[in-house]
C-alpha cells in the first residue's frame, strides 16, 4: 500500500526536476541569444546561438522574439518560449499536458 504511493511521489519529484532542468536550459539559451543579439542583428546567428545553448531542448518548440530599442548602447531583449511536455508517463496525470516555459534576457547593443 505504501510502496506504490512512494513510487508515484518519487516519479513526480523526478518530473519536477526535469521541468526545472528545462527551465534552466531555456534561461541559459536566452542569455546566449541576447549575447549574440548584442553583437549582431543577424537572426540566423541569434537562432544558432539559442539552439547551441539549448541542446537538451527540442529546438522546434522554442520560439524567439528579439526586441531592440535603437542602436549602440541601447538594450536588446531576447525572449524565449518553450512548450515543455511531461516526460514520465506514469505521473502524466498529475501535470498539465503542456507547460509553457518563458525566459528573457536583456543586454546592451555593442554595434549600430
Amino acid at each position: 500500500m505504501v510502496l506504490p504511493l512512494l513510487l508515484i511521489v518519487t516519479l513526480a519529484m523526478v518530473q519536477v526536476g526535469l521541468v526545472v532542468r528545462d527551465r534552466l536550459a531555456l534561461a541559459d539559451a536566452a542569455r546566449a541569444g541576447a549575447r549574440e543579439a548584442a553583437v549582431t542583428d543577424d537572426d540566423g546567428r541569434i537562432r544558432a546561438a539559442v539552439d547551441r545553448a539549448a541542446a537538451t531542448l527540442a529546438g522546434d518548440r522554442i520560439s524567439i522574439e528579439v526586441g531592440r530599442d535603437g542602436g549602440r548602447g541601447q538594450p536588446v531583449t531576447v525572449s524565449l518560449t518553450y512548450a515543455d511536455s511531461t516526460s514520465i508517463p506514469a505521473v502524466a496525470w498529475l501535470f498539465p499536458s503542456a507547460m509553457t516555459l518563458h525566459a528573457q534576457t536583456t543586454m546592451r547593443q555593442e554595434f549600430g
